[in-house]
């Protein structure tokens, strides 16, 4: 059975070595010292590694079953749901005045992934249970704030979000649930939602329902569509669940994986809800809930592609197979370690290279995120909505295949179900999909987000980039095998906007032709960026003495591979790039 060691270590060199997190001017950072973030890091690694990793198997072989209507999850998940609810751990990063630890969002960054990597479909009951709190603090009224939101960070009662029907995902405004308003403010919901991720379970004793709905009589298309909480159980009085609610559990969905999460068919049959936010501005607050989700399923793909790649390597140090092309690297055993080998080892540099370049990606956008939200930064906010695709997009497509990587390490083994990483693969396999296909993602960030207020945010993000390359020009240790590349790279991504803006009005298909790969070749920028923060902060440990040499020295080493092999792929991209849309597009439909 694989296993599963929180690095906790390489979280708290991107806080504080890279990111310098304690001395940045964001609310609540000074508090953030490596003795404080190391102990709360520690134990939420034990949590990952000793309760939730051991369930891992169980919830992928046991799934969830339906029965009378009621959804029960694997065995071992409602005692370990308990004990993270008795840590306080939903709530460490949400509003004290509801019961929250207010806590960064960079903490619960590294927490979050580490709970994701122990256990993703475990993780997912609270993680959507997030997004629901997040949607409705930022929308709701202080009625609903009271009512909800206190149950919701303790997790006592956990959220959903409901907006995919059989006949409609991303095209939202083909949506047909309808919400008929009532003499006393609420409305009756009725209308099937697919895919809900934790739809029904025995965990909490109140499951909040967010749900996309039509009022009759309002604008058609995307523009008439709301948001309503719809509670499992009507809130009484005195704030405890009371009344069933008119809504039941069609059936669970038999997936490729994550089967410990009940994904589910709900059906709602004049179900009892109420508005949240404006009238047809229910996209307005969903999207607080999926911008935040579209992060958490980036921190899916990484935290799979490390759990992967910690089982591959153990692997390859200790399974036995063939001699070393050079002769005998342990010439006293029968045979040489498959780590030996260069292929094995460019896998597993790949692996390492990408989890460890990505953590710094996303623990560097949980900064952007923690400004924003704590410092009003509309700079920051402007910046994390640009990357948001990016960071979804591109973590979930390669962290899917680094566990193929992870997989392939093992032979033969990788392909049985006991050696456990067939399900890194097939749990990593739902990330490319859910909360808006990686294909959408790369839409959106041509189509919308490079344009997005003149433009001024990936401008930003060259000028971010163009900064740090001028203030270490003079560092002729890193000049030409980091900083040369990432500066190479940088001007292919420009080169590409560039491509984008001269084509992409006369010929929209130009652009789009060429959106996927531009979200790969910013995520590699995005990369580099972080792989040459990461070789100055060792760069300068190692001079000044401090830490552990080999540590910093195998990130120099694993930055310089990242550069050299990884990087150079921005190369590729801008050469689809250009070649427009007459590729993608000439063939005729009915030569398919």
């Amino acid at each position: 059975m694989p296993s599963y060691t929180a690095p906790v270590r390489d979280m708290q060199y991107v806080i504080h070595d890279v990111l310098n997190a304690s001395a940045l001017d964001i609310g609540g950072y000074d508090e953030l010292e490596a003795d404080f973030t190391g102990a709360i890091l520690e134990e939420a690694g034990k949590i990952a590694s000793e309760v939730l990793a051991p369930l891992n198997a169980v919830g992928d072989l046991e799934g969830c079953r339906l029965e009378n209507g009621v959804v029960y999850t694997p065995a071992g998940f409602r005692e370990a749901f308990e004990k993270l609810k008795e840590g306080g751990w939903p709530g460490l990063d949400c509003d004290p005045e509801y019961g929250g630890q207010g806590m960064p969002y960079l903490l619960g960054t590294a927490v979050g992934e580490m709970f994701i990597s122990a256990n993703l479909a475990f993780a997912m009951y609270h993680g959507l249970t997030h997004g629901a709190y997040s949607a409705i603090h930022t929308h709701g009224t202080e009625e609903q704030k009271r009512t909800y939101l206190p149950r919701l960070v303790s997790c006592e009662w956990t959220g959903t979000m409901n907006l995919t029907e059989p006949h409609c995902g991303t095209d939202l405004g083909l949506m047909r649930t309808k919400a008929e308003p009532q003499e006393d403010g609420s409305y009756l919901v009725t209308g099937q939602k697919i895919f809900i991720s934790a739809g029904d379970h025995d965990m909490a004793e109140n499951i909040i329902h967010l749900v996309l709905a039509r009022i009759p009589g309002g604008p058609e298309g995307i523009k008439g569509v709301s948001l309503f909480i719809v509670p499992k159980f009507i809130v009484d009085e005195d704030g405890n669940p009371g009344a069933r609610n008119a809504l039941s559990v069609g059936k669970i969905e038999h997936k490729m994986g994550i089967h410990g999460n009940a994904t589910c068919v709900m059906n709602y049959d004049g179900a009892t809800g109420w508005l949240v936010g404006e009238a047809h501005k229910g996209m307005r607050a969903m999207f607080t809930m999926m911008n935040e989700a579209r992060i958490g399923v980036g921190l899916q793909g990484l935290a799979q592609a490390e759990v992967a790649y910690q089982n591959a390597l153990a692997y390859a140090k200790d399974r036995l197979q063939g001699r070393a092309v050079t002769g005998a690297a342990h010439p006293d055993g029968p045979a040489d370690p498959l780590i030996v080998h260069p292929d094995i080892r460019r896998s597993l540099l790949a692996q390492k290279s990408f989890v460890e370049g990505s953590r710094a990606f996303a623990l560097w956008g949980a900064t952007l995120i923690d400004r924003a939200h704590r410092e009003g930064d509309a700079a920051a906010d402007g910046l994390v909505s640009l990357l948001t695709p990016v960071i979804k997009g591109y973590l979930t497509d390669k962290g899917f295949d680094m566990t193929i990587l992870a997989q392939q390490v093992y032979g033969g083994h990788g392909y049985i179900e006991e050696w456990g990483m067939s399900q890194f693969a097939r749990d990593a396999r739902i990330a490319m999909i859910y909360e808006g296909a990686n294909g959408i993602q790369a839409l959106d960030l041509v189509g919308r987000k490079l344009a997005a207020d003149g433009g001024k945010h990936v401008m930003a993000f060259f000028e971010e980039i163009k900064g740090f390359l001028k203030a270490h020009k003079e560092d002729e240790a890193l000049s030409d095998d980091i900083m040369a590349p990432l500066k190479a790279a940088s001007k292919d991504l420009q080169e590409a906007g560039m491509f984008f803006m001269a084509e992409g009005m006369k010929n929209p298909n130009a652009a789009l032709s060429g959106a996927y790969d531009f979200m790969h070749m910013m995520g590699e920028v995005c990369l580099g960026y972080m792989w040459a923060r990461m070789a100055v902060a060792s760069t300068k440990s190692l001079a000044e003495g401090r830490g552990d040499p080999a540590f910093h020295k195998a990130k120099l080493t694993t930055a310089r591979y990242f550069m050299a092999r990884e990087l150079p792929s921005t190369a590729l991209h801008l050469a689809r790039i250009r070649s427009g849309a007459a590729p993608v597009m000439e063939l005729e439909e009915a030569a398919f």
